[in-house]
């Protein structure tokens, strides 16, 4: 896998841009000792480490939206998943904090990272959204592992694909499910796992822009923009317009 970004075009001064990649994708793998010779790179002329704009990527607007997030930075799977799961509850007249969890239950994994995802999505997204939003995607991620079929659902078929028949979700998955199996806002978690497409279809094509209206009742979107409003959370969408940066 090539970190170097030759000179573009539109690149900053036309030089070489080191990415080193961050060590939660790395830790574990052949690539977490490649940090040595990625900084020997910058013996090469005109070579930097990457830092601001990757001009592999879309720039991002001064001020970004969620949907800007939804079109220029989110991978194009976890985004189309998102928007079918969030068309199923919303053509099931849910309500829209349903279809507000739905929407956003993957944004994790969709641009920052997939190891607990519900926890950081959750993060991510609780100065802007109802708190009951909030706690459904964070316990979205012990429930999943769980069927319930008092409401319709069952393990996930594609789960023993992924994880195997004898996989069982660490003790701390365990105590949370329980915890959320009596909570009062248990079934607007649940029914993101019950909307949930563990079989994607990749010839749906739903587009953010069919939930806009719902967004904009419910997502409080910064007029400074996502990223540079000084919320506790402001540095984790900062790292999904920069995800290159060095530091």
């Amino acid at each position: 896998m090539a970190w170097v970004r030759e000179p573009l075009d539109d690149a900053v001064r036309g030089r070489r841009r080191v990415i080193a990649p961050p060590s939660t994708a790395t830790i574990g793998t052949p690539a977490h000792g490649a940090k040595a010779a990625l900084k020997a790179e910058l013996d090469q002329p005109n070579t930097v480490f990457m830092m601001g704009d990757n001009p592999a990527l879309p720039k991002m607007p001064e001020r970004p939206t969620l949907g800007d997030f939804f079109r220029l930075r989110f991978d194009a799977f976890s985004t189309s998943h998102m928007l079918q799961s969030a068309k199923i509850a919303k053509d099931r007249g849910l309500d829209e904090n349903v279809v507000m969890a739905c929407l956003l239950h993957d944004i994790a994994v969709a641009g920052l990272i997939s190891s607990d995802h519900g926890y950081w999505g959750a993060q991510l997204l609780a100065p802007y959204v109802d708190e009951e939003v909030a706690w459904a995607v964070e316990k979205h991620e012990a429930l999943r592992y769980f069927a319930d079929e008092s409401v319709g659902y069952s393990y996930p078929e594609a789960y023993i694909r992924y994880f195997g028949e004898d996989y069982d979700p660490p003790e701390y998955i365990h105590r949370e499910h329980e915890a959320a199996r009596k909570h009062r806002w248990y079934m607007t978690s649940r029914l993101v796992t019950i909307n949930d497409v563990y079989s994607f279809d990749p010839a749906a094509e739903v587009r953010f822009e069919e939930f806009e209206d719902i967004v904009g009742r419910n997502f409080r979107q910064p007029a400074e923009g996502l990223g540079f409003d000084g919320s506790p959370v402001a540095h984790m969408w900062r790292t999904m317009i920069w995800p290159n940066n060095f530091l």
